[in-house]
């Protein structure tokens, strides 16, 4: 087997459950270790956090700016840095290690202004970095089944489109939040301008555009914020115009009770509906005009090539969270081999979500904020 890639992580400290999520999806692939981090901005946390990984001491941070100045610097500095920070700080530590050409992963939102983001791809370009924005429902391999099967043409032209996406996870604190209590998520100097429509919506706005290559002409929002101690949107609701003359209706919540992680898509064309639920994304349900519907199973030797491709174990054995991360990285390590080789990368070919899908994510949350700040009015896009 070729040498395995390094790799380093920007948070993901003692207590951050998504840095050790993004470290199991890379290790399920046995292509790449972390030898470098900035975990904390604690040195006693970032270094037990380093210890218990068996990272060098000596490269155990305590910023991502003296992370990314120790790295570019040496000889054997690591192939790409993984973002699991809070949003406000996605563009400066993105920024900071791609000035040093160093090749990045990052959560989503990508950053909090669009102008952020094309700053980010700019300086991608200008220092041949290549740059992966983890949307981790597009990983996993019913999602890559509904693209082909999409890109086939088997539904026909598209119409409609319905996304939901509710959780009940803020309910319990909901009436506790306070301006000096109140998780990050809901501080617009962390967060952003926007907390549902940014962490839930962008999902729906990636995994359909994903799926389906739609890119949204024009759209109408209104953000709900429940509870007297809310400080930004826990609901939200929207109407998208698709170009082409597509329609959809986005839905998510973070206090809708009774619901974990529902994310739901169906998408309805000329000939046929796909719908997609993560919570069973083990199967995909194909209706096609004038034939009884059809479950998907995933690892069925039915499936089309593509989806296949990212089968990890036997039908009937459930895929979760973490093989669709690693299905992310899958694709990202691949680039970054053939880069490394001297190849040509175009990253729209191989899989993951570009820099560019994380721009549109955040052009999607900020023009929905813009519409209801204008009385739930169309934008465009």
């Amino acid at each position: 087997m070729a040498e395995k890639l390094k790799y380093g992580m920007v948070g993901g400290g003692p207590g951050a459950f998504i840095g050790a999520v993004h470290r199991a999806a890379v290790r399920l692939n046995d292509d790449a270790e972390i030898v470098c981090g900035a975990f904390s901005r604690s040195k006693e946390k970032g270094d037990e956090t380093a210890a218990g990984l068996g990272i060098d001491p000596q490269r155990s941070y305590t910023s991502f700016a003296e992370m990314a100045k120790a790295e570019g610097a040496r000889e054997d500095k690591i192939d790409w840095v993984t973002i699991v920070t809070p949003n406000n700080q996605h563009y400066p530590a993105a920024k900071a290690f791609l000035e040093q050409g160093i090749s990045v992963a990052c959560d989503k939102p990508l950053t909090l202004t669009v102008e952020e983001g094309e700053d980010l791809k700019r300086i991608a370009q200008e220092n041949g970095c290549l740059f992966c924005v983890t949307y981790t429902y597009t990983g996993h391999v019913m999602a890559r089944e509904a693209r082909q099967i999409v890109r086939n043409g088997e539904i026909g032209k598209i119409r409609m489109v319905m996304g939901e996406y509710p959780q009940d996870w803020l309910l319990d604190t909901l009436e506790t939040i306070t301006e000096d209590n109140k998780p990050w998520r809901a501080d617009p100097s962390l967060s952003g301008r926007g907390a549902a429509v940014a962490d839930l919506g962008t999902h729906i706005e990636n995994w359909v555009a994903y799926v389906t290559g739609l890119k949204i002409e024009k759209l109408a929002c209104n953000l709900d914020v429940f509870g007297e101690g809310g400080v930004l949107d826990n609901n939200v609701e929207a109407l998208i115009k698709f170009q082409g003359g597509a329609t959809g209706m986005y839905w998510t919540s973070q206090v809708a009770i009774g619901f974990d992680n529902a994310l739901k898509i169906r998408i309805f064309g000329e000939k046929g509906t796909i719908e997609f639920v993560q919570e069973e994304n083990n199967y995909l349900k194909v209706s096609l005009r004038g034939q009884p519907p059809r479950i998907y199973s995933r690892g069925s030797g039915y499936l089309t090539d593509e989806a296949k491709r990212y089968v990890r174990v036997p039908t009937g054995h459930p895929e979760g969270l973490t093989e669709a991360f690693a299905n992310i990285y899958k694709d990202f390590t691949a680039a970054l081999r053939d880069k490394k080789a001297g190849k040509a990368v175009d990253e729209e070919g191989y899989g993951y979500p570009t820099i560019q899908m994380g721009i549109d994510g955040v052009a999607f949350y900020n023009k929905c904020v813009d519409s209801h700040e204008a009385g739930a009015v169309w934008v465009d896009m």
